[in-house]
């Protein structure tokens, strides 16, 4: 009797401490969960650069998709609390054009830097844009109009990445 009494009370154990365990894991990823689950609306993605868009999540996200669906990929790189790319998501969000364009791309928007070298060839400064083919080489070829910051754009280069996006789907179709 006695062993199965300590029996009970150890699954009685481990049933309570399962349950707190749950609740405590529900408390933590609630935040989490919102920037590692899948979104069901892009909006979460777009980060006010396109909500009607597809984005993607992560850097290797974009280049798997990028590779696998041979879409070239232009990756934004910016900061919330930066005049410069408040000033340039919203150039890019009213441009129709860009809009449109943007979805023959993979897209990324980074509020943070990647681990990967590619990304800042000339440096970490934001607004940032970057394409990369499918073969997953960065353009070093398609360029802003800056010699400093060769990949920034200010709203009044807004035509500049217009034609910047155009290039890198053009010379996508004629390189492979």
């Amino acid at each position: 009797a006695m062993e199965k009494s300590y029996t009970s009370m150890f699954l009685l154990l481990v049933a309570i401490s399962c349950a707190l365990a749950k609740d405590v894991g529900k408390k933590e990823t609630k935040e989490t969960k919102e920037t590692t689950a899948k979104p069901k609306l892009p909006q979460t993605l777009s980060r006010g650069w396109g909500d009607q868009l597809i984005w993607t999540q992560t850097y290797e996200e974009a280049l798997f998709r990028s590779k696998h669906s041979n879409k070239p990929l232009m990756i934004i790189h910016h900061l919330d609390e930066c005049p410069h790319s408040q000033a340039l998501k919203k150039a890019f969000a009213e441009h129709k054009d860009i809009q449109k364009l943007a979805e023959k791309f993979i897209l990324l928007n980074l509020v943070y830097e990647t681990t990967d070298k590619n990304l800042s060839p000339d440096g970490q400064y934001v607004p940032r844009i970057l394409f990369i083919d499918p073969s997953l080489t960065v353009r070093a070829d398609i360029t802003g109009r800056y010699s400093n910051r060769l990949y920034a754009y200010e709203p009044s280069d807004i035509s500049l990445l217009y034609s910047n996006m155009q290039k890198a789907l053009k010379l996508m179709k004629t390189e492979l």
